[in-house]
């Protein structure tokens, strides 16, 4: 069954910078996996913290992207860089949304118009 991954991260002091650019390095590798998606988030009132998301077809998937040799590598080079134990949390994603561009919406729409009255 599909659902999202969340992996909260929370930096050791001073550290936070380095951590938040291996996140990011380290995330992209899931779509090699075969997720449908990720993302890092760092939080405003506290810059040490850390959510990691990523969406999967199934858990599968996930497990050979935390158990693969990247996901290893990325623990064993930045393991003094966080707090451990780090206990990721599979969900199910019941809704979500999202915006287009603004520019994008427009010329969808001018579209999608122009081939109904045309058509």
């Amino acid at each position: 069954m599909a659902g999202v991954v969340h992996v909260p991260w929370y930096a050791t002091g001073l550290r936070s910078d380095r951590l938040a650019a291996a996140l990011g390095d380290i995330a992209r590798v899931a779509m090699r996996y075969g997720a449908r998606s990720y993302s890092v988030f760092r939080y405003q009132d506290d810059r040490y913290k850390f959510l990691q998301t990523a969406e999967f077809d199934s858990h599968e998937q996930w497990e050979a992207y935390w158990n693969g040799p990247e996901f290893r590598d990325f623990r064993v080079i930045c393991s003094g860089w966080y707090q451990v134990p780090v206990l990721y949390g599979w969900t199910d994603l019941v809704v979500s949304g999202s915006l287009e561009p603004a520019h994008a919406a427009r010329s969808s729409i001018s579209e999608h118009v122009e081939g109904d009255l045309a058509g």
